[in-house]
């Protein structure tokens, strides 16, 4: 089968299109027989670019096949799942969603819904089950809050804006330019404030005081500000370092304003919870036929193409999902 191999850790320079078996070992994460996929579109993210360079955590002997998402169709199904083949999913693979062919956990396998094809079921699994998982399993979200969200324009972001817009939360977006402004008021931002400008205080203007949460898949700089934004009370949710630095937090803010700072890494938690990655996945379910959700995608590249898919992450150059399709 066609596949992408990181053939060496230097980027995405490393990325190179090759001829490789199916895959045919159990999956890492699978406690008994994979789901095996047939790949019709892949999703790009963040930790491919990080893999490709080999300053993820997860540190793959080389060469490997990158990828993290994947939408196709069941080809074949371990007898106790409730998968069939020939079903349309959704699955996080961690590995090997560049390809034809991939392999995912059952319990991180998931029926896509008739309303997306599969460039949107590739942006959904890590993105919304991501925000839900922040918004609400560890951000505690209630309707009427007021969340404000970094990267607002990015996969992450987009997913964060419709989700806590789909839970009745006002939805405020923080972006860097007119083209991500339009993309976080498609996403359902109800306000977009501008990162190269007094943002905090606007923010605190649009709140008469500051926001309930944060959802910060960007880190860097900001983060300070995020704390200050935010009302007594209020929590951010780190999801992750797109930013690059990873800052760090003096906690007497903390103290004097009764405030929290939470971390919420999706993966880590659902891999031993299949309980707990099922409810997030029926809340993502429920929201799609709500018609409050539904992925943005953004750049599309072939296969083959794979490396120019990572440079449009890497140079933080994408808005909305940038997404593979091999078919």
């Amino acid at each position: 089968m066609r596949a992408l191999e990181v053939v060496e850790f230097a980027g995405p320079d490393a990325i190179a299109l090759a001829d490789v078996p199916e895959p045919s070992a159990p999956h890492p994460l699978a406690q008994g027989d994979p789901v095996v996929i047939d790949v019709h579109a892949a999703g790009v993210t963040f930790a491919d670019v990080l893999l490709s360079h080999g300053l993820y955590q997860l540190k793959p002997e080389l060469p490997f096949v990158p990828g993290m998402e994947v939408a196709g169709i069941v080809r074949t199904a371990p007898d106790d799942a409730e998968l069939r083949p020939g079903e349309r999913v959704a699955a996080f693979t961690q590995l090997g969603g560049y390809a034809e062919v991939a392999v995912a956990p059952a319990h991180l396998t998931f029926r896509l819904p008739d309303a997306l094809d599969f460039a949107e079921g590739a942006g959904l699994v890590l993105n919304y089950h991501t925000a839900v998982f922040a918004l609400v399993t560890r951000g505690r979200l209630s309707a009427g809050e007021k969340v404000l969200v970094h990267g607002a324009a990015g996969g992450v972001g987009t997913a964060a804006l419709q989700v806590a817009r789909g839970l009745g939360a006002r939805a405020i977006a923080v972006v860097s330019s007119d083209e991500k402004a339009q993309i976080a008021i498609r996403a359902g931002a109800h306000d977009v404030v501008r990162a190269h400008e007094e943002w905090r205080d606007h923010v605190r203007e649009l709140t008469s005081g500051g926001v309930d949460m944060v959802i910060d898949p960007v880190g860097g700089e900001r983060f300070t500000d995020s704390l200050r934004a935010l009302r007594a009370g209020g929590r951010v949710v780190v999801v992750g370092f797109a930013g690059g630095s990873i800052p760090q937090v003096k906690v007497n803010r903390l103290l004097l304003n009764n405030t929290e700072v939470v971390g919420a890494a999706w993966r880590e938690w659902v891999i031993q919870r299949p309980d707990a990655a099922g409810e997030i996945g029926d809340l993502v379910t429920r929201l799609i036929g709500d018609n409050a959700i539904r992925p943005i995608v953004g750049a599309r590249f072939p296969l083959d193409q794979g490396a120019d898919a990572l440079r449009v992450i890497e140079q933080r150059s994408a808005v909305g999902k940038v997404v593979l399709e091999t078919r």
